[in-house]
């Protein structure tokens, strides 16, 4: 079963989430929270898989409280997404993020601080079980289309972390930082195996070594290390 928890201060939405959920059998919401100061506690308590978490909300918004989620998680203050540090910490839930709001600026700050990824609440009862179970297994969950616009109107043009830029160009062969590149761009393992001449489980473990190399959980982490590193920049074409 894949457990799961609900921060959101709307209590008909947490409730329409949950039965959209609990109808799958492989689901189960194990507690919800009406706002991020409330969801923290509940994760720490429940120890869920996933946590569906709201941006917009009261005492503590979605933000912070990813920040201090994936913090526990990893055993550190820094965040995740843009972190390189000695190995990569794969432990913790995931937390997606729902969301009605184009908000550009603080779906980037969720990324920074360890999402892996967002949904529109919108989306359909498939696309959020769907979600969930990506969530689940360890993988982002990312639009390229909607990534690459979210990270290009957060990072400005000349803007390029000096420091996280010499990391990875210290720790990643020439091969992997063609592939982090990839990744940014939001390219599947398919798709980067095609441009790489490469099979996409040859891929595959390069992702793998890339993410242990620099410390970084998910893709979406990755998204925003290419970008903040200028190896992908503003208004590069997703595909």
């Amino acid at each position: 079963m894949i457990r799961v928890v609900l921060v959101d201060d709307q209590p008909l939405v947490r409730t329409g989430i949950r039965a959209l959920l609990e109808r799958a059998d492989d689901v189960e919401v194990v507690g919800e929270a009406a706002d991020g100061r409330e969801g923290v506690a509940l994760v720490r308590r429940a120890r869920p898989d996933v946590v569906l978490m709201d941006l917009q909300m009261p005492v503590l918004d979605g933000v912070e409280a990813t920040r201090q989620i994936v913090a526990g998680a990893t055993g550190t203050d820094t965040p995740v997404a843009g972190a390189v540090s000695t190995g990569h910490r794969p432990d913790g839930p995931r937390v997606v993020v729902l969301t009605t709001f184009d908000d550009d600026a603080n779906l980037f700050a969720s990324l920074r601080a360890g999402a892996s990824g967002f949904l529109l609440k919108d989306a359909s009862p498939d696309e959020l079980r769907a979600a969930v179970r990506t969530a689940a297994a360890g993988d982002a969950l990312l639009s390229p289309a909607v990534t690459a616009r979210v990270v290009a109107q957060a990072v400005d043009a000349g803007r390029r972390d000096d420091a996280l830029a010499a990391a990875v160009a210290d720790r990643l062969t020439d091969r992997e930082r063609e592939v982090l590149a990839h990744v940014g761009r939001g390219l599947t393992n398919d798709e980067i195996g095609s441009a790489l001449f490469m099979s996409p489980a040859t891929a595959r473990t390069h992702v793998g070594r890339v993410l242990a190399k620099l410390g970084v959980r998910d893709r979406a982490g990755l998204v925003v290390v290419a970008y903040e590193t200028g190896l992908v920049r503003p208004g590069t074409p997703p595909r």
